[in-house]
């Protein structure tokens, strides 16, 4: 009975769906990465100088110029979809280009995992967690490891009004791993 089971074509189409659907769905879900991490340990800035004003703010009169890396605004990240701890922060590097680093960032991994700075409110709980796609946001690449301490160059020219928070943002299933408020430094 075995043996003819084997020999008939239905049996034969049936495992090749099967063998088709489990390769589609390994390739999406990626379920090795919730139990791998990657770990970045780049150069983080050493800030200097006074906090700076928020970019696209005019600087006081007043306020002494620096020279050296400034810090302009920082957060610290609550957990969405997975549980994510760390900061981040915007900084102004001497020759006025600005970087956001991610400090400590401790985080599941993921498939299709991008950092974006964006226009939407962190909120806590599962409310927050599909918010992020809805504004503006600026994306500046994938996430490099899910922990460590990392640094993205934010493009020339970004238009930084409303930009008030940073997502670690999965694309694959539209959901925030975890997101964290900027607010100026002072």
């Amino acid at each position: 009975m075995s043996i003819r089971l084997l020999r008939a074509p239905l049996t034969w189409v049936a495992v090749a769906v099967l063998a088709a659907g489990a390769t589609a769905g390994l390739y999406w879900f990626q379920p090795w990465k919730l139990v791998t991490d990657t770990e970045v340990h780049e150069e983080l800035t050493a800030v200097t100088g006074q906090p700076a004003a928020p970019p696209g703010t005019a600087t006081p009169a007043a306020a002494p110029a620096s020279t050296g890396p400034v810090l302009v605004s920082r957060g610290d990240f609550v957990s969405h979809e997975h549980e994510t701890r760390g900061g981040a922060r915007i900084v102004r590097t001497a020759d006025g280009r600005h970087r956001l680093e991610l400090v400590g960032l401790d985080t599941s991994n993921g498939p299709n995992l991008q950092v974006w700075l964006t226009d939407q409110p962190v909120r806590t709980g599962p409310s927050g967690w599909h918010v992020f796609d809805d504004g503006r946001h600026v994306a500046l690449g994938p996430l490099k490891g899910n922990r460590g301490d990392q640094a993205y160059e934010i493009p020339a020219g970004t238009d930084f009004s409303g930009l008030t928070s940073v997502s670690i943002w999965c694309e694959r299933f539209a959901v925030s791993f975890g997101a964290a408020p900027l607010t100026a430094a002072g």
